[in-house]
């Protein structure tokens, strides 16, 4: 059965591209984690902090990365725009 409450993770094109040339069993890792993201995507964050557009951006340290994100509702969305390293 389909959870419900769901959203879809969804990266950058900037957070693509670094992805890309991280090894497999990184990308893997992020990969599971924006999942997990993707199924608690109410999750309380560490932080907020706005973007140029005065956007809230939610920051959240998962396993070995921060996670920055915004969820678009409408679209049932978590848009993630950086994930760093905080290993």
């Amino acid at each position: 059965m389909a959870n419900p409450a769901r959203y879809e993770p969804v990266f950058s094109e900037g957070v693509l591209i670094r992805l890309m040339q991280l090894p497999r069993r990184r990308q893997r890792q992020i990969g599971l984690l924006a999942r997990q993201l993707g199924d608690h995507p109410f999750a309380h964050s560490d932080y907020i902090l706005p973007d140029d557009s005065g956007r809230p951006i939610e920051h959240l340290l998962m396993g070995d990365f921060v996670f920055s994100y915004w969820l678009d509702h409408g679209a049932r969305e978590v848009r993630i725009t950086d994930i760093e390293d905080a290993s």
